[in-house]
């Protein structure tokens, strides 16, 4: 499988991912756009996305922002949910950033890693909410719990594109 190898032990090892979609949208209930690259802003998130607005509005009135500056979602996992539910729908449909492949996600809970050029670190897994069971499928929440991705600080700026590599 791309992006991990066994150890001696013939468990799995994180070495790289890949992204496979970037998905913005700069509200919170609006639809997510596709897009090919982006900037990431550390301690903000991605410039034009939602996360970003919020980080920057937190640090305008003095607050701490948020520590879900970008999210990521494992296209394996989304895969699996479609085919398991017949469903047809869209990887941002789903309402994160970021789509890669190849990578353990849950694993980066706590470490940091480049996401393209910029520094990243790890803060939490990004389980699925009622939210997203209302809008996008029921078996959202039962099936997609500790699979729904990670939310994830952004420590250095940088670029993502489609096709960017995931590095720890």
């Amino acid at each position: 499988m791309t992006g991990s190898r066994e150890n001696s032990a013939g468990s799995r090892e994180n070495s790289a991912g890949s992204v496979e979609g970037i998905y913005v949208a700069t509200n919170s209930k609006d639809s997510v756009q596709q897009v090919q690259s982006a900037e990431l802003e550390a301690g903000k998130g991605i410039k034009g996305d939602r996360y970003h607005s919020n980080s920057s509005a937190a640090l305008a009135d003095g607050k701490e922002p948020k520590q879900n500056q970008v999210t990521l979602i494992s296209r394996e996992e989304l895969e699996l949910f479609l085919a398991n539910n017949n469903a047809e729908l869209g990887y941002g449909d789903f309402r994160r950033n970021i789509v890669c492949s190849g990578i353990d996600l849950n694993a980066l809970v706590g470490k940091e890693f480049r996401l393209g050029s910029a520094l990243c670190r790890g803060f939490e897994l990004c389980e699925p909410c009622s939210f997203l069971k209302a809008t996008v499928h029921s078996a959202v929440l039962p099936e997609l719990v500790h699979k729904g991705g990670l939310r994830a600080v952004i420590l250095e700026d940088g670029m993502v594109d489609t096709g960017s590599k995931i590095t720890l």
